[in-house]
């Protein structure tokens, strides 16, 4: 089941739905059903793991959840779970936080009303340092969200109460509420194979290269850059073009990497 994102990215409060903590990791299922298995999307990563070999479910439990590694101060650091998922050298032990489940008991229950499952997942694990359960928060999703902010988290994520587990269908019983960061960014070229900008930040005077931006850039957007990136290019490499940096554009982005790149950033308007 994936998430939606909420209308306007904003949290609303509702007596008809559940707020979470949104983990920030990889979706993994964990199957103990014949066998354990580690699902991920794409990929069987049960030998990547040993640390979650032994879930403390029965047989017949299948369950839903993030994997996370944690940093010190007990929150998700997706560059260090990530890097791990793509290479196993120096990796950091991962957590996973559970918030469905699918089977329990041989039986599947996707089809039972959520707060009823929730109550099966807090039957069917035994929480260790390796498994935890996620929980709905009590009180206003609204008042949640600002918590989250406060605390630099990654959002939250707003569940319809009684709805059903929707196998890999997107669904608006479940939605997602980024706590995204903003800023100024330079253009300062483009990619050749992609079609994705080149971006830089302005930093004691100097702008310094922060990655490529993809994501939300409109046709229209793409057609008054053209001209900018035919007069005023300053060079180019086998991959990309490069043009001097004087377009600056509103962009909205999840955190920084440890590298200096900007994460994820999505294009939202030109700024004259």
């Amino acid at each position: 089941m994936l998430l939606q994102y909420a209308k306007n990215n904003e949290p609303f409060d509702d007596p008809s739905i559940l707020a979470e903590l949104k983990w920030d990791g990889i979706r993994l299922i964990v199957s103990n059903m014949d066998e354990l298995r580690l699902y991920t999307k794409n990929t069987d990563a049960t030998a990547k793991y040993p640390e979650l070999h032994n879930p403390p479910i029965p047989k017949g439990t299948v369950i839903d959840g993030e994997m996370v590694v944690l940093d010190e101060q007990g929150r998700a650091d997706f560059e260090a779970t990530n890097a791990g998922f793509r290479s196993s050298k120096k990796r950091k032990p991962v957590v996973y936080m559970a918030f469905d489940i699918l089977y329990h008991r041989g039986e599947d229950v996707t089809g039972l009303p959520l707060e009823v499952r929730k109550g099966l997942l807090e039957t069917a694990l035994q929480e260790n340092e390796h498994y935890r359960i996620v929980r709905p928060v009590n009180g206003s999703p609204m008042a949640f969200y600002d918590l989250v902010c406060q605390h630099g988290l990654e959002g939250i994520v707003i569940k319809k109460k009684g709805s059903k587990y929707e196998r890999d269908m997107r669904s608006w019983s479940w939605q997602k509420v980024i706590n995204y960061q903003h800023a100024e960014v330079y253009i300062t070229g483009y990619s050749k194979k992609e079609s994705s900008w080149l971006l830089g930040y302005e930093n004691d005077g100097r702008i310094r290269p922060i990655g490529t931006m993809e994501l939300g850039i409109t046709p229209a957007a793409r057609q008054s850059m053209w001209p900018v990136f035919q007069a005023y290019k300053s060079g180019e490499s086998k991959d990309h073009v490069y043009v001097k940096p004087l377009v600056c554009c509103r962009v909205k982005y999840r955190d920084w990497y440890k590298s200096g790149l900007m994460r994820l950033p999505v294009f939202e308007e030109f700024i004259v």
